[in-house]
């Protein structure tokens, strides 16, 4: 969510030129419609928006999302700030504006990796005393995540 069209598209080309898919909105009550639809790995907010800051509109639409879902502050704000308002938010982390191109990208990944490593893994079960023979077993799940920027 950005207030600045230019910051949206220039996150758009940047973090897609490294394999991510990016859905994107301009509205602030959009986000919550993409959610819904869209189920994103990671949601980028920016915090300095004047009708409803992303750290506000993250309270509204985290029921939204999947359990999963990481919010990321997204912002030119002093970091010291950012940290406070991620503490505040429950945000699960924060980007400064200025990191674009390979850099978020790495940034997002390596977010995006952490959450997916601490996640409860369930037992092991032998895929041949589940599925009979004849049955493929399944594939494993793709790491590439799917992020959500929105802008009003």
């Amino acid at each position: 969510m950005d207030d600045d069209p230019l910051v949206l598209d220039l996150v758009e080309r940047s973090i897609s030129r490294y394999g991510f898919d990016v859905v994107t909105t301009r509205a602030a009550l959009g986000v919550a419609n993409l959610l819904r639809t869209e189920q994103p790995d990671i949601v980028l907010l920016d915090v300095n928006i004047p009708t409803l800051s992303g750290d506000r509109i993250l309270g509204v639409v985290r029921q939204y999302a999947g359990p999963d879902t990481l919010f990321i502050l997204y912002s030119s704000m002093d970091e010291s700030k950012l940290r406070e308002l991620v503490r505040a938010s429950g945000a699960d982390g924060y980007i400064p504006k200025g990191v674009t191109g390979p850099e978020l990208a790495l940034k997002l990944s390596g977010l995006h990796h952490k959450r997916m490593a601490n996640r409860p893994t369930p037992p092991a079960v032998s895929v041949d005393t589940v599925l009979p023979r004849d049955v493929p077993a399944p594939q494993s799940q793709s790491t590439t995540a799917h992020v959500s920027v929105a802008s009003r």
